[in-house]
């Protein structure tokens, strides 16, 4: 048996192109995290295309530990009079995670930035406590 098509047998070039009914859905992830440590902080990087600081934020929780919230929307508004949209889309996403902090993290140094699609966490790491070194003293 044949599949029969909304306008008869065979769907039109436009119908192909507009019907996404046997497409998959693009799962929807979690941004990808890079966290990198050095000797003085732990830095994380949360890829984010497109968005503005306005939409993020960062925080500490009853826990103590370090949220992040990412609320992207991006409508594609393309004003032009002489074409008749047929599909417009449009995109709306949340992304919150909250993840444990190690202990030697300063938590009132954090700082965070947005820059060319990254969010960048610095979550410096507290000062060592200089080793005190006992020592004898011989008594002459």
């Amino acid at each position: 048996m044949l599949p029969v098509f909304r306008n008869g047998w065979f769907p039109t070039l436009f119908e192909d192109f507009l019907n996404t009914d046997l497409m998959p859905r693009a799962n929807i992830t979690a941004p990808a995290v890079n966290v990198k440590e050095s000797e003085t902080a732990y830095e994380m990087e949360l890829a984010a295309p497109g968005i503005k600081k306005e939409y993020c934020r960062v925080s500490i929780n009853d826990d103590g530990n370090l949220c992040i919230a990412i609320e992207n929307k991006m409508e594609h508004k393309d004003e032009d009079k002489k074409h008749h949209y047929l599909r417009r889309e449009f995109s709306y996403s949340n992304y919150e995670q909250n993840y444990t902090l190690p202990d030697d993290v300063d938590r009132n140094g954090i700082a965070a930035k947005v820059e060319n699609g990254i969010l960048t966490v610095t979550l410096p790491k507290m000062k060592k406590e200089e080793k005190k070194v006992g020592k004898a003293i011989e008594i002459s």
